[in-house]
């Protein structure tokens, strides 16, 4: 698997977790991105200090307020990550924000319901909208007829919780309204990539595994794994994929889960 060469990529949620494992793990990189657009809510606050000590280090991360239940904040993003690139487009979109709960079948209210489609399933629709014409743009301006992630991308940050086929961990966690939130992002990419491939965008969903985070709880499993091993993987999957590959639901090692 090569190493990812894009000249621009936006994260959501990249104030913690996997969002800021994704923006450490970019900027890291042998040849970086020329502009890393890491998108949370409050870009000033205590929960995105390191994001803010990055910034004070990479000229080349851009830190955007970005709330992403909300269609005004989505517009003003990507108004301004358009007049940051100057015409050159979004190679990649990184939709990462998400939330999670334990709701089961029994007390599942819905506000659960509500806040988890909000949050995992509508968010990255309205921010795929909202980027479109920036990803267009991309895509428009890199050589060669075949859909990359160096080229023009949508990566949609699902779960295993989601797969119908394989209900995953429900011995640990019903999780009821997440697990159907992930069904639905599933279903989001299956189309996004069906509508998006004439204009040159790979879409993809992923797995980034059972990961050591807030999100991720409390339970000790031999399956976790940490964020720094996740994001690592991803990166080399994203890196490798092609044509063949848009459509998909993979998991961080690079293996197709099922639906």
């Amino acid at each position: 698997m090569g190493e990812l060469r894009v000249r621009s990529v936006l994260v959501t949620g990249a104030n913690r977790g996997i969002g800021l494992g994704f923006v450490r793990h970019l900027l890291g990189l042998p040849n970086p991105p020329e502009c890393v657009f890491a998108a949370c809510r409050d870009p000033k606050g205590q929960r995105a200090q390191e994001l803010q000590n990055l910034a004070s280090k990479h000229p080349n991360l851009v830190i955007i307020p970005l709330e992403v239940t909300e269609p005004a904040s989505i517009k003003a993003a990507a108004a301004s990550v358009g007049e940051r690139l100057k015409g050159s487009g979004l190679n990649l979109l990184i939709n990462n924000a998400g939330i999670g709960n334990n709701s089961s079948l029994d007390n599942v209210t819905q506000e659960d319901m509500y806040q988890m489609y909000a949050t995992n399933t509508i968010g990255p629709l309205l921010l795929s909208q909202a980027f479109l014409p920036l990803l267009k743009k991309a895509a428009q301006g890199s050589p060669g007829s075949g859909l990359s992630c160096s080229k023009a991308a949508i990566i949609n940050m699902s779960s295993y919780a989601g797969s119908i086929q394989d209900v995953y961990l429900w011995e640990y966690a019903q999780a009821l309204s997440y697990r159907c939130s992930k069904a639905a992002l599933n279903m989001l990419t299956k189309c996004q990539s069906l509508g998006y491939r004439e204009h040159g965008i790979l879409c993809a969903a992923f797995h980034p595994g059972w990961v050591k985070t807030d999100m991720g709880g409390t339970i000790e499993d031999k399956t976790r794994v940490t964020v720094d091993v996740s994001v690592r993987g991803m990166l080399n999957v994203i890196s490798s994929l092609s044509e063949k590959d848009t459509g998909t639901f993979l998991d961080w090692k690079g293996k197709v889960v099922p639906w």
